[in-house]
């Protein structure tokens, strides 16, 4: 698309803005990829890691609807724009051109609807055993495999972080790529010498928070 066009788009694209206004939440940004560049852009606040004219990064949501003609939603970790957020992508026309429309959300947004788990199901030597969600006190990513923890007792499950992080009950909080906690196992928050937070759970275990997750952490327990 000619730039000349793209300018003289700029209504149609504040129009899609005016609409979706409607019923995202505030905190979300809107971007339009067209052919190989984003030719659209109004940030949230959470969200200015875009800018207009810029190249689509292969991974992004953007070039999945682009190469899949088909709505798509990801749950994206700070490996690539440096902050995680989950996004949710729409094909459409734009000057009889294949376009993609993002709705960029906070990390910590569910969507709505969404089956959330009751229990997860954890492996010990040969054995699996069902475990009550409320039971879980925080789940790791380590060597390339998820491991939860409930009663001082470690299980290994299949369902990677970012899988669970979109079915977990509002109550877990990813507080690091590696990390997802219960915020009702916290015992307290605090800093270390290098004023970086970590989180101390009733157990003793420590964990640290990410710079990347600090936001969400602060929004969501508010303090």
């Amino acid at each position: 698309m000619e730039m000349g066009k793209i300018k003289g788009a700029k209504e149609e694209f504040e129009q899609f803005k005016i609409i979706l206004e409607d019923w995202i939440p505030k905190d979300a940004s809107i971007a339009i990829a067209l052919g190989s560049t984003y030719v659209y852009y109004c940030p949230s606040i959470n969200h200015s890691h875009l800018k207009i004219y810029e190249d689509i990064h292969p991974k992004s949501i953007a070039a999945q609807v682009l190469n899949n003609r088909m709505k798509t939603e990801v749950l994206v970790d700070e490996s690539i724009f440096g902050t995680p957020f989950y996004a949710i992508g729409y094909p459409i026309m734009i000057e009889q051109q294949e376009a993609a429309l993002v709705i960029i959300l906070p990390s910590s947004f569910v969507p709505e609807k969404q089956e959330l788990y009751k229990f997860l199901t954890g492996k010990q030597d040969e054995d699996w055993t069902p475990i009550p969600i409320e039971q879980v006190s925080h789940i790791e990513s380590l060597q390339k495999r998820t491991w939860f923890y409930a009663d001082n007792e470690q299980y290994k499950t299949n369902i990677t972080l970012k899988e669970l992080q979109r079915k977990l009950p509002e109550f877990f909080l990813r507080i690091h790529r590696s990390y997802i906690i219960n915020i009702y196992f916290i015992k307290c928050i605090s800093k270390d010498l290098a004023s970086n937070f970590i989180i101390e759970l009733k157990n003793g275990t420590e964990l640290p928070v990410s710079q990347s997750y600090i936001n969400d952490l602060r929004k969501i327990l508010e303090f």
